[in-house]
């Protein structure tokens, strides 16, 4: 009997210990698989970071090339009201000089006419000349339109002149004007108007968000896998 017993002692105690070596194995077993996927996010978690990042450096690069060069612009402008002018004259003054490029270190003296157009802002009586843009308005105040100039100055006359005559066909344009009285010209459009502004500063922003968001959603799978494994802890 006390063989019989001692041998079940030992087989049992050896089935116990086979238990427990293979609860150990597959134990081992999910340990090095966890290890191993902890391995293979955290560089990835890592790229992501660092992209979220870049995206983030882009967008305030974009922010400051675009708050001095569109925002400053766009800022500086004094003719920030828009109304409604009505065409009074539309007249080619004379010719003015300009210059071309001929090639290397050459350049050339052409001309283009000078249309001169004056309208009512609002029908308030006001006379103003008008210019098509800021750039116009900075390069030659005096004359409407300024072509970019070119050795065909027939070609350029041409141009000017069919700008008068669709002037002269549209008695009324839309126009931007200085409220403070300023500035005499008045504008036909502006180099940056706020939808210009509006479309410059969207695609930055939705870098940034994009960026930011990217960050906080590693931070936050991080921030889970570790609260899964201290609970997985706690039960064990």
């Amino acid at each position: 009997m006390f063989f019989v017993a001692g041998a079940k002692h030992t087989a049992g105690a050896g089935r116990g210990n086979e238990r427990r070596s293979i609860y150990q194995k597959f134990r081992e077993v999910d340990l090095l698989d966890k290890k191993k996927t902890v391995t293979a996010l955290k560089p990835g978690e890592d790229r992501a970071i660092l992209l979220g990042l870049g995206m983030i450096l882009s967008s305030v690069m974009m922010y400051f090339v675009l708050g001095i060069t569109i925002l400053r612009s766009y800022a500086d402008s004094v003719w920030t009201e828009e109304g409604v002018c009505v065409v009074l004259n539309s007249t080619v003054t004379a010719d003015m000089n300009c210059s071309y490029n001929c090639g290397s270190d050459c350049w050339r003296v052409s001309k283009y006419p000078c249309l001169q157009v004056y309208v009512s802002v609002n029908n308030t009586g006001r006379v103003s000349r008008l210019s098509h843009s800021d750039e116009t308005q900075d390069t030659n105040s005096e004359c409407f339109y300024v072509p970019r100039c070119q050795k065909d100055s027939v070609a350029m006359h041409v141009m000017i002149m069919n700008i008068s005559e669709r002037l002269k066909g549209n008695r009324q344009v839309p126009c931007f004007y200085d409220p403070s009285e300023q500035q005499e010209n008045v504008l036909l459009t502006r180099l940056y108007d706020h939808t210009i502004v509006f479309h410059s500063l969207l695609w930055p922003s939705c870098m940034l968000m994009g960026g930011a968001l990217i960050i906080v959603m590693v931070k936050l799978t991080q921030y889970l896998s570790r609260l899964c494994e201290e609970i997985g802890k706690i039960k064990r």
